[in-house]
C-alpha cells in the first residue's frame, strides 16, 4: 500500500502536480477511485478565480498548499480542486473525472444512475458522486474525509485544452489518462 500524499506533495507549480495526478487513487469517506482528468489553474491565469485576488470565495487559494478549494459552478454543481503552489501563489487543480472503484454503490445513490463512466465523468457529476459540498471547503487533502495515494504504475498521461472557460481558453493545461472511457469529454 503506497503512503498518501501529503501537502508538502501540494506546495509546487500546478503544472508539476497536475499530471502526478492522473492515476492517482482520491478517495472521500470512503468513495472514490482513479484520477483520470484534471485542469491547472494559476493566479497569473484570467480564467482562475485567484486572478482578481484574494475575495471570500477564494481565500483558501492564497493559503499553504495541500487543501481543498470547493466553490458551486453555475450556482448548480460543486467542484472539488486541491490548491497547489507556494503560499501566496494561488494556484489549484480542478478534479474533473475519475474511474470509480469504492463506494460505488453510494455513488449510485448520489447520482440516481447506474454506469459506472458517468458517475464522475465531469467535475460537478464527481463532486455529487463523492458528497463534496461547501462543508469541504478548506479541509486538508492528507486527513480524512480525503484520502489521497500516488499512482502506482506508469500511466500516458495526454494534454489539451481545458473545458467551458473562455478566457486562456488556448491553454493546454487540462491533462487525463489517455484512452480513458471516464473522461468528461474525450482529447483531440
Amino acid at each position: 500500500m503506497p503512503k498518501p500524499l501529503t501537502r508538502r506533495f501540494f506546495a509546487r507549480s500546478v503544472h508539476k502536480v497536475a499530471p502526478e495526478l492522473i492515476g492517482a487513487t482520491l478517495l472521500v469517506d470512503g468513495c472514490g477511485g482513479r484520477i483520470v482528468e484534471v485542469e491547472a489553474y494559476h493566479q497569473t491565469d484570467p480564467a482562475a478565480h485567484s486572478y482578481i485576488g484574494p475575495t471570500e470565495r477564494n481565500a483558501v487559494m492564497f493559503g499553504p498548499p495541500g487543501f481543498a478549494y470547493v466553490y458551486r459552478s453555475y450556482g448548480i454543481h460543486w467542484c472539488l480542486n486541491f490548491v497547489c503552489e507556494p503560499e501566496g501563489s494561488a494556484g489549484a487543480i480542478l478534479i474533473r473525472a475519475l474511474e470509480p472503484t469504492k463506494g460505488l454503490a453510494r455513488m449510485r445513490r448520489r447520482r440516481g444512475l447506474d454506469d459506472p463512466r458517468d458517475l464522475c465523468s465531469g467535475p460537478g457529476k464527481l463532486a455529487q458522486a463523492l458528497g463534496v459540498t461547501h462543508k469541504h471547503y478548506g479541509l486538508p487533502l492528507d486527513r480524512p474525509p480525503f484520502v489521497l495515494l500516488p499512482r502506482t504504475a506508469p500511466v500516458e498521461i495526454v494534454t489539451g485544452v481545458r473545458i467551458g472557460i473562455t478566457k486562456a481558453a488556448d491553454l493546454p493545461w487540462r491533462y487525463g489518462l489517455k484512452g480513458s472511457p471516464f473522461l468528461s469529454k474525450p482529447f483531440r
